[in-house]
């Protein structure tokens, strides 16, 4: 960069993995997820019932580090409570998250 001129595409990489709290949560027919990657990770993003089964994977596969969100859209499911499950492995192999939050569709 020269001096006296900003990178407007310049996105900070965050220090730490994280599952933001959904929002919002209750929510109808959709709730918007958000998490962080500080590294190129093989990530899942699943939403589970009640039960423990699960329901849907939203997101699969290799993410850049970064901040990330996603839309579940659960018109189609019913009222009630799920999980959001987030399993994330650094591609060293040496780092892994797992997290989980409760999210609560009403119709």
């Amino acid at each position: 960069l020269s001096s006296g001129s900003m990178d407007l595409n310049y996105q900070p990489i965050p220090d730490r993995f994280e599952l933001r709290q959904a929002y919002p949560n209750p929510f109808n027919p959709s709730t918007t997820i958000e998490y962080s990657l500080p590294m190129y990770s093989e990530l899942t993003l699943s939403i589970y019932d009640i039960r423990g089964r699960l329901v849907t994977d939203i997101s699969k596969g290799l993410m850049s580090a970064g901040y990330h969100q996603v839309t579940w859209d659960a018109s189609q499911y019913s009222s009630g409570i799920y999980f959001v499950r987030l399993l994330a492995y650094g591609v060293t192999g040496k780092d892994r998250f797992e997290s989980k939050q409760k999210i609560m569709l009403v119709k």
